[in-house]
C-alpha cells in the first residue's frame, strides 16, 4: 500500500541544520506540527549534534572515555584504605576458617 492509497500528505516544510563538521541535513517536519521543529538534530553522517546557523553549528559533546567499577573504586580510595579493606576481609575469612 503506497502514500497514494492513504489520501493526503501532512504539508511539510524542509529545515537545513549543520553540524560542527559542515555536514548539512534537511531533514522535513510536518507544518502542522508547530513548534515541533527542534534546535538540534543529529548529523547522520557524523553523529554531532546540527543546528539550523550556519556559522555557528553547535558544538559536539564531550565523550567520557569508558570507565571499570575498578577505576571508580581508585577514586573514591586511596591505595592505604583498600589494604585495610582487604585485611579486614581477609581476617574475617581466616576466623570463619574458610582460608589459612
Amino acid at each position: 500500500m503506497g502514500e497514494a492509497e492513504r489520501g493526503d500528505v501532512a504539508p511539510r516544510v524542509r529545515i537545513s541544520f549543520w553540524c560542527a563538521n559542515g555536514h548539512q541535513t534537511t531533514p522535513s517536519f510536518s507544518t502542522d506540527a508547530g513548534s515541533g521543529v527542534p534546535e538540534q538534530w543529529d548529523c547522520p553522517r557524523c553523529g554531532f549534534p546540527a543546528g539550523q546557523d550556519r556559522d555557528n553549528p553547535p558544538s559536539p559533546t564531550k565523550v567520557e572515555p569508558y570507565k571499570t567499577h575498578l577505576a571508580y573504586v581508585k577514586e573514591r580510595r586511596s591505595d592505604a584504605d583498600g589494604a585495610a579493606i582487604l585485611d579486614e576481609a581477609l581476617s574475617n575469612l581466616r576466623d570463619r576458617g574458610l582460608i589459612q
